[in-house]
């Protein structure tokens, strides 16, 4: 069947249909004025997105989210970085191993591996330390960051490299310059995916966070168990927003297709 006919683009449209339908209708709930979960049908209301402010925890909630999943992606794009300009340049003993090792973390269960870091972190009296969180999160973003950066170093013009170290500019002079600029869309497309992943994690951190360091998907979980109003899907409303300006910010500034292939 061709890609391009009337039957495929009504497929691939209903297909989009039936994905984004959930986060329309969340988005629509969040601006109902009545006390029920219900798509407002006569007026829009911020009614629940000024209740949000009634909550603190809610708040301190947010910033540690938003705190982690800056932290989080950074170290993950840190330990990516190194790992894909190996696996991607060289030939090694192992070099297979060490790239299902970094992407390990895709395979298992976020439910197991915060079971796993829970008895860690018992063990090594880590337990309710926000940088130890950090860590967690970290280590289950790196799937994202190296994919990314593997493809933009995979497919990258070396010539430009070749030639400066030709004209005898230093190996790090060359990274900087030349290397890294080339991979700034593949490295900020991986810092993005880990941002968005980490800020929506649950599963892990529902066993690693501590009462001082509770983010907002737990918090949301725990408010969940106890009521289910539209606050919560004013809160969803902005967790959407977010990511949303942050694509729209990198499409800006990069060009998701570039980003997507690993090409600048």
């Amino acid at each position: 069947m061709n890609r391009n006919s009337p039957l495929a683009l009504t497929f691939h449209a209903l297909v989009i249909l039936f994905m984004l339908a959930p986060l329309v209708i969340v988005c629509l709930v969040a601006f109902t004025p009545a006390n029920t979960l219900q798509v407002p049908t006569t007026e829009f209301s911020l009614r629940w997105f000024r209740h949000i402010l009634d909550f603190p925890d809610f708040i301190q909630s947010f910033w540690n989210s938003l705190y982690l999943a800056c932290l989080s992606a950074t170290l993950a794009v840190a330990l990516a970085l190194p790992a894909g300009l190996a696996i991607s340049r060289f030939e090694f003993p192992g070099r297979g191993f060490l790239n299902g090792l970094f992407l390990s973390p895709l395979l298992v269960p976020h439910l197991v591996l915060g079971v796993a870091l829970l008895r860690l972190f018992t063990l090594i009296g880590a337990t309710g330390n926000f940088g130890w969180l950090v860590f967690a999160h970290g280590l289950i973003m790196v799937p994202y960051a190296l994919r990314l950066i593997l493809a933009a170093a995979t497919g990258m013009d070396r010539s430009a490299e070749q030639a400066a170290a030709t004209l005898g500019a230093s190996s790090v002079v060359v990274f900087r310059r030349i290397t890294l600029p080339m991979l700034l869309p593949g490295i900020a497309g991986g810092w993005l995916l880990a941002f968005i992943n980490s800020f929506d994690e649950l599963n892990l951190s529902i066993f690693v966070t501590s009462p001082s360091t509770v983010t907002l998907p737990v918090r949301m979980y725990m408010y969940a168990t106890e009521s289910i109003d539209p606050m919560m899907a004013a809160v969803s409303a902005i967790m959407v927003a977010i990511t949303a300006v942050a694509m729209l910010v990198l499409d800006r500034v990069y060009g998701l297709d570039k980003v997507l292939v690993g090409k600048h």
